[in-house]
């Protein structure tokens, strides 16, 4: 019997968000909407996504003992989500800085602060959450070998979930876990390589999954998703709505198709459940803001 439907690690970040007429090049200024303060940070967004659908969610991340990773707290809390593995100290909390364009596309600037400071200590001295956990999801904001203690201390039984963000390359071990493996078209072709260079989504999941995961999931933004695992490739519709902001959409996208994995769902249904979850996330405004419950989703 496991306490938590989804263990998160991963990283907590304060958001702050302008909204601009378009996103500056290379040497340009240009003036943006007034400064918006959101809790945020791939890991916590996918607890809070998580526990908004109603499913028992931890989080292990690492916050500064500050007024954003207070912030960052109470969101958690107030979403339902079990704040026992949270530390906090060791560094400031970690920051996003987002520009956000009238079609709801975003740009995402991260200083680490105290995700940096979560190490594989502090994963091993939560056994207990890892043990007690049916699926652990995890990203890349906190430290690679943090995500690969993750990986050795998992019970027998649970599932490992990630998606690698920001990409980078993967030892063997950790991909060997995966079950899935979770990237956008970016991510796919950063770990790709000139692999991926030229080809079709679907080439990109068949490369992905011959690299070690259990099994493969491509997201393409309005255009759905791609499945892959050892029965084939199955594409995965997207849901449409009118986009107001992307933020944190992939996360919600994330923590959705873990919880309904952790139910026995399979994939390709995760799948198609978690695009519902991400739809519904880009109709409003922010990150953890814009997560829906489970009521909303099937309303959808």
């Amino acid at each position: 019997m496991y306490d938590y439907d989804l263990l998160v690690v991963g990283s907590a970040n304060a958001d702050l968000v302008i909204e601009v007429e378009r996103r500056p090049a290379a040497g340009e200024t240009v003036l943006g909407g007034d400064l918006a303060t959101h809790p945020g940070g791939k890991g916590a967004n996918q607890a809070v996504a998580a526990a908004r659908l109603g499913a028992r969610t931890a989080l292990l991340a690492r916050v500064g003992d500050d007024a954003h990773g207070r912030l960052l707290l109470d969101a958690q809390r107030a979403a339902g989500a079990d704040t026992a593995g949270v530390l906090v100290g060791g560094a400031p909390t970690g920051v996003a800085l987002i520009t956000v364009d009238p079609s709801g596309d975003n740009s995402i600037v991260v200083s680490p602060g105290a995700n940096g400071r979560l190490t594989p200590a502090d994963v091993r001295d939560a056994a207990g959450l890892l043990g007690a956990s049916r699926v652990v999801s995890a990203q890349l904001e906190i430290p690679l070998e943090t995500v690969v203690e993750v990986v050795r201390g998992m019970a027998p039984g649970s599932r490992f979930v990630l998606n690698p963000s920001p990409p980078l390359p993967l030892p063997a071990e950790v991909l060997a876990a995966c079950d899935p493996l979770i990237v956008n078209e970016h991510e796919a072709k950063v770990i790709l390589g000139e692999a991926g260079a030229d080809g079709e989504p679907a080439d990109w999941a068949r490369l992905l999954l011959a690299k070690g995961p259990r099994s493969v999931v491509v997201t393409l933004g309005a255009d759905g998703a791609l499945v892959a695992d050892g029965h084939g490739v199955t594409a995965v519709p997207s849901v449409q709505v009118t986009a107001v902001d992307t933020t944190g959409a992939g996360d919600a996208f994330t923590a959705a198709l873990a919880v309904r994995l952790g139910a026995g769902a399979a994939l390709p249904e995760a799948a198609a459940y978690a695009a519902r979850v991400g739809a519904a996330a880009v109709t409003r405004r922010g990150a953890q803001e814009s997560y829906p419950t489970a009521a909303e989703v099937e309303a959808l």
